[in-house]
């Protein structure tokens, strides 16, 4: 279990210089190191060559899901033997539960999970568990609670064959640990029964664990895919069952939490009426012991999470266990921590907990929640901080924090409540700081330069974008629009639709897992533009960009500081015809930074290309299918390729399937999609 590093690439330019004091720091046991490399020279592929060298678990965190889904695809090629995992937020849509005392409303929690992505969670704790060549790419949901990993951990089954178990007894543990059974269709997170054995759809959703019974005892083990559910499989000696839910306590320790719950409840009560509100009492009693009575029963209950505290027996007040805990679990300190455009991504981690806090304590005042629902939390910062070991900040843009923290300064009680510049780039870039914990990567192998910037005026700013965009269509080139807001984003390319241009548009209400195939289609060429706001920035990789309209550039704020400015001017910066324009009737500060950085580093990549005869050339970036956009469909049917009547045949499978299952909604949708096949053959 050690990591293989694949790739028809050497580090090239000043890769090599990166690499070697990246891993060199890494060995010596720097705690903080700042990689600042600049849009296209490779910042993922020398943190790939780190983690080949040192052989540490790593935990990558980025600031959204399409960046995640990214680096998960660009480590899983570099990595294909070892256990690469994404690991983000399972909602596909998400409401909070909320009160509103103004108007008096009530909220209830509703959220749509992806089931997908919960089972890629999963697999990423059993992988943490289990071996060691382990990547998480995860987003910031990596710092909110999902359960308790020495309790996950101790209740998993361990099986072996040989081992003395009958067939009920089996089935009662499974079922404690949450598996359900399901005769028909089982999937993941299921148990079926055929004969004297037992199959197993792990929530990972990604095998079968077929256990075959004999006289009171295991007699063979068996692993297969879920795509093979009908073969033979692997034989094995030995395996461990995970819970099917992270938030899982032993039936003995629950009895003990509900009893916990009950005498908090009793006491708030009491605190309640004491304060007059007989209303809120009342309300938190009913809700409450309804929870207690499926907790009792069932052992799980929507919403398990606001009495995690109790299930966890943590003191008031503690941090909850996160996936980060789950590394310490499995590798103490030893694992690397990577936060990708840690400019952004560490501002983020920052606010969570304050949100959250304020929602919850509302709940609580009127009566809806427990006060132990506080604990159901995001990390603070400094818990945060205080959790991850070594660590890696990569950043084109790196913030002042980063910077502070990779010079081993002393911080202010919070590293952006400060006077002085809150980016280094303010005061002239960074060329007055020096330290050996901050590595800059300049140079791409490819030898473009960083892109021209033109300043233009906002009169018939639209009519001069179509106009660049058309001479780049010409060319076979792509382009993007920044627009401020999603509406106008919206409107921008519905114009650009309009005027013959086949454009799109990507924001955040964009489902998870479609925003890898918009990009992927604006990089074949389907889309000649996309028009976006926030997502269009850090990290992606989009090398037949070579022309980026930013609209309302002068409009000082945090969609147009010098970060934000900088990152939108680095995704043209792999096409060597790369140009900026910025539409603006002012200069701002934020603009003359970003120009002054960007200037810079053209003169410092000109002289390195002069001095070793490099001429810039296009950058070659194979467009792979992604990895998780497959899993976008709820039918889990967008994979299936072939011949036109192989494809309606496989359809009309999984339609027959499901609806013996009763999954008519399923059903239905495959239906229509047999008939969307048909009319596209006629």
């Amino acid at each position: 279990m050690s990591f293989h590093l694949h790739s028809q690439y050497q580090p090239t330019g000043d890769q090599p210089q990166a690499i070697e004091k990246l891993a060199a720091n890494v060995r010596a046991g720097v705690p903080y190191q700042t990689l600042l490399g600049v849009t296209g020279s490779g910042k993922t592929f020398s943190v790939a060559n780190v983690i080949a060298r040192v052989q540490k678990p790593t935990l990558v965190i980025s600031h959204n899901k399409t960046l995640a889904a990214q680096l998960f695809q660009e480590f899983k090629g570099f990595f294909p033997d070892a256990a690469v995992h994404y690991f983000v937020s399972y909602y596909d849509y998400y409401q909070p539960e909320a009160y509103i005392p103004q108007s008096d409303t009530y909220i209830e929690k509703d959220a749509k999970i992806n089931e997908t992505i919960d089972a890629l969670r999963h697999a990423s704790t059993a992988s943490i568990l289990t071996r060691r060549d382990v990547i998480i790419v995860a987003s910031v949901s990596c710092i909110y609670g999902i359960g308790d990993p020495i309790e996950y951990q101790k209740v998993a089954l361990e099986l072996v064959v040989g081992q003395r178990v009958t067939q009920k007894e089996l089935i009662e543990r499974l079922i404690k640990l949450q598996y359900s059974r399901n005769s028909i269709d089982p999937r993941r997170g299921n148990v079926r029964v055929r004969d004297n054995t037992i199959e197993i759809c792990l929530p990972s959703g990604e095998e079968i664990i077929a256990i075959e019974l004999g006289r009171g005892a295991i007699a063979g083990l068996s692993r297969r895919t879920t795509t093979d559910f009908e073969g033979a499989g692997d034989a094995l000696q030995t395996i461990t069952i995970f819970p099917a839910k992270h938030f899982v306590t032993p039936q003995d320790k629950l009895i003990i939490a509900i009893e916990a719950i009950r005498q908090e409840l009793k006491d708030r009560l009491a605190r309640l009426k004491t304060d007059g509100k007989v209303l809120e009492a009342a309300r938190l009693k009913q809700r409450t012991e309804y929870d207690l009575a499926m907790l009792s029963s069932a052992g799980y209950v929507n919403g398990i999470e606001n009495y995690s505290r109790h299930l966890s027996f943590r003191e008031p007040g503690s941090p909850p266990y996160t996936l980060i805990d789950y590394f310490r679990r499995a590798y103490g300190t030893d694992f690397l921590t990577m936060i990708d455009e840690s400019h952004a991504t560490i501002p983020q981690i920052l606010g969570m907990y304050n949100g959250d806090k304020s929602r919850k304590q509302t709940l609580i005042d009127y009566g809806f929640r427990l006060p132990s629902a506080l604990d159901n939390r995001p990390l603070t910062f400094d818990e945060f901080r205080r959790k991850i070991p070594q660590t890696i900040y990569v950043s084109a843009t790196p913030g002042a924090y980063e910077i502070e923290k990779s010079q081993e300064k002393s911080l202010p009680p919070s590293p952006f409540q400060r006077e002085e510049p809150s980016s280094p780039f303010e005061k002239g870039g960074l060329r007055g700081i020096s330290s050996d914990n901050i590595i800059q990567q300049l140079i791409r192998p490819t030898g473009v330069l960083d892109p021209e910037i033109e300043l233009r005026p906002t009169s018939g700013q639209i009519h001069d974008v179509i106009k660049e965009i058309r001479t780049r269509i010409e060319r076979k080139e792509r382009a993007l629009v920044m627009a401020l807001t999603k509406r106008l984003a919206e409107d921008i390319a519905e114009y650009l639709r309009d005027k013959d241009i086949n454009a799109a548009y990507l924001h955040s209400e964009i489902k998870t897992l479609e925003r890898p195939e918009t990009l992927a289609k604006l990089r074949r060429g389907e889309h000649d533009v996309l028009v976006g706001i926030n997502l269009l920035r850090e990290g992606l990789d989009l090398p037949e960009v070579s022309f980026i309209a930013i609209f309302d550039a002068d409009k000082e704020g945090f969609l147009r500081n010098e970060t934000t400015l900088l990152q939108i001017i680095g995704r043209a910066a792999r096409h060597p015809d790369g140009k900026i324009i910025m539409y603006a009737d002012t200069v701002t500060g934020s603009m003359r930074a970003a120009i002054g950085e960007t200037n810079r580093r053209r003169k410092t990549q000109a002289e390195y290309n002069k001095t070793h005869g490099i001429t810039p050339r296009a950058a070659i970036s194979e467009i792979k299918a992604s990895l998780i956009a497959p899993l976008a469909d709820d039918d889990g049917l967008n994979g299936l390729e072939g011949a036109p009547k192989e494809i309606a045949a496989a359809l009309e499978r999984e339609m027959k399937k499901a609806a013996k299952a009763l999954d008519f909604e399923r059903a239905a949708r495959i239906r229509d999609r047999l008939k969307k096949l048909a009319s596209t053959k006629s």
